[in-house]
């Protein structure tokens, strides 16, 4: 339900709040005050595209707010999470247009896009204008409205869950699909990349490893030379480190006799004398194992030069190179894997294919029973809004096509999301014109009562509860305003119904009446609007039956068609 429309520095409108409520409300005006400034102010509350044009003069910013609460706000929970905007019971849509070009939108106070706005509005208000925000009117419509009508949205969820799952298969096969096609292609670069890094024998490190072995091996000779200089000065010369150092443990071992505060430094000595031959040893051990082989030096080098221009080809490191290896031969050895799920998945197509088959031939049964049904119901409300000789058609077809996924009676057709029936309402709102589209109908009264009939009949079924009418009354007058009027009474006991009018006889059926008026303050125009209580209710009907001169009479009348209304309702 729409609760309440505050507007801002648009067009006429310097600021205005309007409270709207449950039933039928109607709202009135002079010719020019404005009544069409609200539905444009709704309108780009609901998404539609905006103009600077439509900022008050003289105004930085136009706003524009519109509070629902919505009967089912599960239907907007998936939209919003999406959007990335939480859920509330209450819907705050706000659009801001500046005076330079820009154009802002939220979502209970969140920013969000023009689209998700559009979406948003879409799922909450059915907007009737001439020709415009009008559901009824696109065929990708009418098939979810006859399936309501007919109750038959069960049945099209379980063709949509195996739907999803026929087009889930699908993709997946066509992922393994390329996946094979993309290895096949690939298979000799595979094989050559995996045959040459076998080749190679790598591990782990051995980059590092060889050139630490290089390094030692280029520089033997100076390796020996320090060596066998550090192991004359430690051992094998007559005043070599470890000479002195057995001297000195002599010495200090006779002092030590003499004086026993040099026992500890003695047994440093000796540990010292000790440390000098172990470091000895260890040196001429070294120097024996020191290796002059250039042969051995050469095949280090041309083994670093192999692993050099494998990294450079590859770009990868040694360990990188190992990985790929293990890559490359895992790849290869999915050949047979991929072959075997490709064969299971297109299994699990065929059997999803034959589920669709029959779920979409069972609804499309259905949905020509319901078709007939809704044809009856809505000639018989036109008949009744003072179209008598109407012809309103539901067309069903399909699309064959070879590679259809539906299949009756061995021919093949297109699937589509509800099924394979392609739905569109026709109509002939006169004898011997054959049914065409609703778009294509001419009269905007004519436009105006079909889509009445439309939204009375499909009324229980409808996911919308708030319809907005502008200019219903076009090119209808006497009885069939009556007509009109009642049917809009009648649809506002289970939808809200907001509706502009020039009648008196519908302007009579409100609940609640709102009045725009146009002044003038300082010198600027202004868009006001007004609800009305009983009495000024019952002049305002007058006024739509004689104009601002109305009379005794007048006065009358309007009292007995409100009087009228009360009884209708």
């Amino acid at each position: 339900m729409l609760t309440n429309l505050y507007i801002k520095n648009f067009a006429l409108i310097e600021e205005l709040s309007v409270e709207f409520s449950k039933g039928l409300t109607i709202i009135t005006g002079e010719t020019g005050a404005g009544k069409s400034i609200l539905i444009g102010a709704l309108n780009q509350v609901l998404g539609i595209r905006a103009s600077t044009d439509l900022v008050r003069s003289g105004s930085s910013k136009a706003v524009i707010e519109a509070v629902l609460v919505p009967e089912k706000p599960e239907r907007l929970s998936t939209l919003l999470e999406e959007a990335g905007l939480d859920p509330d019971e209450k819907i705050l849509l706000r659009r801001e247009i500046s005076a330079k070009g820009q154009s802002r939108c939220f979502i209970n106070d969140s920013p969000c896009t023009l689209q998700v706005l559009k979406q948003t509005g879409d799922l909450l208000i059915d907007l009737h204008g001439q020709h415009e925000h009008q559901l009824l009117l696109h065929p990708e419509t009418h098939g979810s409205m006859l399936d309501e009508f007919g109750q038959l949205t069960d049945l099209v969820k379980s063709y949509q869950a195996a739907f999803t799952n026929l087009k889930n298969s699908r993709k997946e096969l066509e992922n393994l699909t390329a996946d094979a096609n993309r290895l096949r292609e690939k298979r000799d670069l595979l094989e050559y990349q995996l045959k040459e890094l076998h080749s190679l024998d790598l591990k782990k490190g051995e980059d590092e490893k060889i050139e630490e072995e290089i390094t030692l091996h280029e520089n033997a000779e100076t390796r020996f030379s320090l060596c066998a200089a550090i192991n004359e000065q430690l051992y094998d010369t007559e005043r070599s480190a470890f000479v002195q150092l057995s001297e000195t443990v002599q010495q200090l071992g006779r002092l030590s006799a003499i004086d026993k505060s040099f026992s500890t430094h003695l047994e440093d000595a000796e540990s010292a004398k000790s440390l000098v031959e172990e470091l000895s040893r260890t040196v001429r051990n070294y120097l024996e194992g020191i290796e002059f082989n250039p042969e051995h030096l050469e095949t280090l080098r041309e083994r670093q030069m192999q692993l050099q221009r494998a990294r450079k080809k590859y770009g990868k490191t040694i360990e990188e190179l190992i990985d790929l290896k293990e890559s490359i031969a895992g790849e290869l050895s999915m050949e047979d894997n991929l072959s075997e799920q490709i064969e299971r998945i297109s299994e699990e197509i065929d059997s999803f294919r034959n589920e669709v088959s029959e779920l979409a031939a069972g609804i499309s049964t259905e949905r020509k029973k319901t078709a007939k049904e809704l044809e009856t119901a809505i000639a018989h409300e036109l008949g009744n809004l003072g179209i008598p000789n109407c012809v309103f058609t539901v067309r069903i077809s399909h699309e064959s096509s070879e590679n259809g996924d539906i299949s009756i009676n061995g021919k093949r057709y297109n699937a589509f999301e509800n099924g394979y029936d392609k739905i569109e309402f026709l109509i002939s709102t006169n004898i011997g014109e054959s049914p065409k589209p609703l778009v294509k109908i001419a009269s905007g009264g004519e436009i105006s009562r079909v889509m009445l009939a439309m939204k009375s009949v499909l009324a229980e079924s409808s996911q919308l509860p708030i319809l907005i009418f502008d200019e219903i009354d076009t090119g209808i007058s006497g009885s069939i305003a009556d007509a009109v009027g009642r049917s809009l009474r009648s649809l506002s006991r289970t939808h809200q119904i907001i509706s502009i009018t020039h009648l008196p006889q519908i302007a009579a059926m409100a609940d609640r009446h709102l009045s725009v008026e146009k002044t003038v303050q300082n010198d600027r125009t202004t868009s006001k609007v007004r609800l009305l209580n009983d009495e000024e209710h019952v002049a305002a009907v007058a006024n739509l039956i004689s104009g601002k001169r109305r009379s005794e009479s007048s006065l009358r009348v309007a009292a007995e068609l409100v009087e009228h209304a009360k009884t209708t309702g």
